[in-house]
């Protein structure tokens, strides 16, 4: 895999997703829910909250990037507070 020029961030970021998904199929498995309404109007369990959160997050890096000269690990602290809208009201 030498031709992906792997980094440590790039690393971390991948192992991340990675852990996020078998602790959420972990939590499916063990803790089945059924899916609600929020306030998108349509049911989502929390694989699709995870997925919609994932997405958003991506939009708001790559605006960050675009937009703003502020450092890019003030980015996350949007993407985390985010996160936290996502799952508790979509």
């Amino acid at each position: 895999m030498a031709w992906m020029a792997w980094t440590i961030p790039t690393a971390i970021f991948f192992g991340s997703i990675a852990a996020l998904l078998i602790i959420f199929t972990v939590l499916a498995i063990r803790y089945p829910e059924t899916p609600r309404t929020g306030v998108l109007g349509i049911e989502t369990t929390r694989g699709d909250r995870l997925f919609i959160t994932l997405l958003g997050s991506a939009f708001i890096n790559l605006a960050w990037l675009g937009l703003v000269d502020a450092p890019q690990p003030w980015a996350m602290l949007v993407c985390l507070v985010y996160a936290a809208a996502v799952f508790r009201w979509v």
